[in-house]
């Protein structure tokens, strides 16, 4: 607010007007503004919010917490079971009532552990509260209160939490939306298998390839990043303040606490009494490295790297006009040009997918560094973990929208052809080869290289040929439009 009054009073009326717009807009920045989309910060939660409905329940602050209760309330069933005379074995209503505190939970649960969150200022510790609040109503809970949290570090619950978090979006987010762009683009390879396509490689004419060969390309390439994503490990650690089971120990000094963490964290999210379905990890600090999480990182960024290449060569193949874009009613195109159908959705994707990777790899090269047995740096940066899911899923909806978009423009890709005769000199020179012509590739240099070259030219030359008549005329009967090699057979087996 100094600039402003010292603005103020200048004599200057155009700088006095800078300075009247800038203490309105501080005016204006100091009300409260309620949430919407057209308030929110993030286009995530502004403009897309509806695309991405499907993570928010998982990879909120709300899911977060809800991770975390699960988390805790596995810990806890799984030590009332471990044999401990000091903690018996819960009954089957005490049982029931914890699975439903992770059934039920719902925003109103997050704002009270949020509320609680105001005096401990300790999120975890926040989340522990709540749940020795929800035991007091049942005499056997409120005894083993004491037991909940037992020996954990916070980081014994959050990095569990944060598996959970990414298990649960992987499987039913990120890898239906991958495969459902595998469908489409596989569909699109065996429609397309046989549609002659002029290559470009150097942006030049090249040998022809066809439609869906290219599409089956990065099938191919997609499938493999995918599978990558997929298999994955999800690591977690339940082993104490540095790795090391100090307080577990100082408790149980005969127990082996390494079995029983690895029980937990291994065994089914639908065990008795309780599991979490994840890897375990013997080897850690106070938190665990993240090795494994930079690894799917690195291969959900790999499988995007694949996509972007996909969105731009969609994107040159629009402007060349060998797709079309169904129309929408309604829509328009260019606010000064009525003629434009503008590839929009790969244009989309391509950029989201780059902000999805931006934030993924950093993700992955920061992660698993870790001042001495922690700093908490690792902490602020997964509360992103929706941002980056986020930029992928809007990324994989454009470009599903995209594909269903598009229409072969068969006409514009036969003229292309037409028009490239010299693409068959490959295999003109080639066929001279087998047969011993002499500067086979120098004399198809010579009448091709910067030319425009004519069917003509080439059946001319092709009939001054020292080649077996069958040859002449295997080659005279060449077309670019038939001169596509297993492109046809690759893209209908893929």
């Amino acid at each position: 607010m100094h600039s402003i009054e010292v603005a103020s009073g200048t004599g200057y009326p155009q700088i006095e007007a800078v300075a009247r717009n800038r203490r309105a807009l501080a005016a204006t920045y100091n009300c409260v503004m309620n949430l919407t989309p057209l308030t929110a910060l993030s286009p995530l939660d502004g403009r897309y919010a509806a695309k991405l409905a499907p993570l928010r329940p998982l990879l909120s602050e709300f899911g977060y917490m809800h991770c975390r209760v699960q988390v805790e309330v596995a810990w806890f069933l799984a030590l009332s079971h471990a044999g401990f005379d000091e903690f018996k074995p819960l009954t089957s209503k005490a049982t029931t009532h914890l699975h439903q505190l992770v059934a039920n939970f719902s925003e109103a649960d997050a704002q009270a552990i949020k509320a609680i969150e105001k005096t401990t200022n300790h999120d975890v510790k926040a989340v522990e509260y709540w749940i020795k609040a929800q035991l007091k109503d049942f005499p056997e809970l409120q005894a083993a209160t004491e037991f909940v949290h037992f020996a954990c570090t916070s980081e014994d619950i959050n990095n569990t939490s944060h598996a959970l978090q990414i298990k649960r979006a992987r499987t039913q987010v990120l890898l239906p939306a991958l495969d459902g762009l595998l469908t489409t683009l596989r569909s699109m390879a065996h429609a397309h298998a046989a549609v002659p396509l002029l290559s470009r490689t150097h942006g030049q004419t090249a040998s022809p390839t066809t439609v869906g060969k290219e599409f089956a390309n990065v099938v191919a390439r997609l499938a493999r990043a995918r599978n990558a994503v997929a298999a994955a490990p999800l690591l977690a650690k339940m082993n104490g303040a540095v790795g090391n089971y100090n307080a577990h120990l100082a408790a149980w000094p005969d127990f082996d606490w390494e079995a029983f963490a690895q029980r937990v964290v291994e065994s089914p999210e639908d065990a008795s009494p309780a599991g979490l379905g994840l890897q375990f990890q013997p080897y850690s600090t106070q938190i665990e490295p993240h090795d494994a999480i930079a690894e799917l990182f690195d291969a959900l960024a790999r499988s995007n790297t694949i996509l972007i290449d996909l969105s731009r060569d969609i994107w040159g193949y629009v402007s060349l006009g060998y797709f079309k874009q169904r129309l929408k009613e309604g829509e328009i195109g260019s606010s000064t040009m009525p003629h434009k159908v503008n590839p929009i959705d790969f244009e989309n994707a391509e950029g989201n997918l780059g902000l999805a990777n931006a934030v993924l790899r950093h993700l992955a090269e920061k992660l698993p560094i870790s001042r001495w047995q922690r700093d908490l740096t690792d902490s602020t940066v997964l509360r992103n973990l929706g941002v980056a899911f986020g930029y992928c899923t809007l990324a994989y909806s454009s470009l599903a929208t995209g594909l269903a978009k598009l229409e072969i423009n068969e006409a514009a890709l036969a003229a292309d052809l037409d028009n490239a005769w010299e693409v068959l000199a490959e295999p003109i020179q080639t066929v001279m080869r087998r047969y011993g012509v002499p500067d086979a590739y120098e004399k198809l240099k010579a009448a091709t290289r910067g030319r425009s070259v004519t069917r003509a030219d080439l059946h001319a030359l092709v009939a001054s040929l020292p080649i077996p008549d069958a040859e002449k005329q295997r080659l005279l009967a060449l077309t670019p439009g038939s001169y596509t090699g297993k492109a046809a057979e690759l893209a209908g087996r893929i």
